[in-house]
């Protein structure tokens, strides 16, 4: 969704890490949006503070009081905000000091230009699911924006483990676990595993053993509305974006869905998901001379 849409007047700054790149960054977005004359909240669970005239206020305050925040850092600080915050309804916005940055996409050296255009109201609004599991019909308080990870815990151990869709029995597989992975999650963790890219815009899960001891396997693309259900015949872990850890023990299901709620990323006009997968994947030779850059 492309053009005039909401103005932001409360901007929230979040920040994982505590360093000299993420401060210097924080006092230019200051300087861009105080001269703009909108309101700055620093929430309780970020790393970074701004000037000493701005209150820390806590992440209720900010869910209630903010239109958008700024997540500055890398992906995974994104991630970090998204659960914090996006999960919450507030668009994000990610202002990328990482190597990747899939999902923060506006480089420092483009930050002025970048941020008083969005700032306008001129911005693509990105729509992106997160996951939910339950086990043995208790839900997680943990989501993932990425991928939830069945595994064994141990290095080249295996693990089996049963895989339903909809109450439909798919198969039995022997492998170090099992990746259950958003459209977004398949540039993450999913893609170190030879998983497939998936686009944005296509509302997909995939599911994608690690390391199966069969010569068969193949990554498998479901509607992101099933209901996915892991029986698991040994002991195990389950993963939310890589930080959250579960114990799973022998016979236990786990009923992996998408949530109610929806996460809004904010980017840039000239946002490109194949500019993107070009630059940081490096899977393109070059660029024709007559093709738009932003394409």
């Amino acid at each position: 969704m492309v053009g005039k849409i909401k103005k932001f007047r409360t901007i929230a700054f979040y920040a994982s890490k505590k360093g000299k790149r993420e401060q210097q960054i924080i006092q230019q977005l200051e300087e861009i949006i105080l001269n703009l004359d909108l309101k700055i909240l620093y929430p309780s669970s970020s790393l970074l503070r701004g000037s000493s005239g701005i209150k820390t206020v806590s992440d209720n305050y900010v869910i209630k009081q903010a239109d958008l925040v700024m997540a500055i850092g890398g992906d995974g600080t994104l991630l970090s905000c998204s659960r914090e915050f996006g999960k919450a309804g507030l668009p994000i916005l990610g202002i990328n000091l990482g190597n990747l940055g899939f999902l923060n996409d506006i480089p420092p050296n483009d930050l002025t230009n970048s941020l008083i255009e969005i700032l306008e109201g001129n911005y693509i609004l990105d729509n992106r699911f997160f996951l939910k599991a339950g086990i043995n019909g208790e839900l997680q308080k943990d989501i993932a924006l990425n991928e939830i990870v069945i595994h064994s815990g141990s290095i080249a151990q295996l693990i089996e483990y049963d895989v339903f869709v909809d109450e439909t029995f798919v198969y039995r597989q022997r492998a170090d676990g099992l990746i259950i992975s958003t459209q977004t999650g398949s540039t993450a963790y999913a893609l170190s595993g030879n998983g497939p890219i998936i686009h944005p815009s296509v509302n997909a899960i995939c599911l994608l053993p690690m390391f199966p001891h069969s010569l068969n396997t193949r990554p498998l693309i479901v509607h992101e509305n099933v209901q996915i259900r892991v029986i698991v015949n040994k002991k195990s872990y389950i993963s939310f974006d890589s930080h959250i850890t579960s114990n799973l023990k022998k016979g236990d299901e786990v009923l992996i869905t998408k949530t109610d709620k929806d996460l809004n990323l904010v980017h840039p006009t000239n946002h490109n998901f194949y500019n993107a997968c070009r630059t940081k994947l490096g899977w393109s030779l070059g660029v024709p001379n007559k093709i738009n850059t932003d394409q």
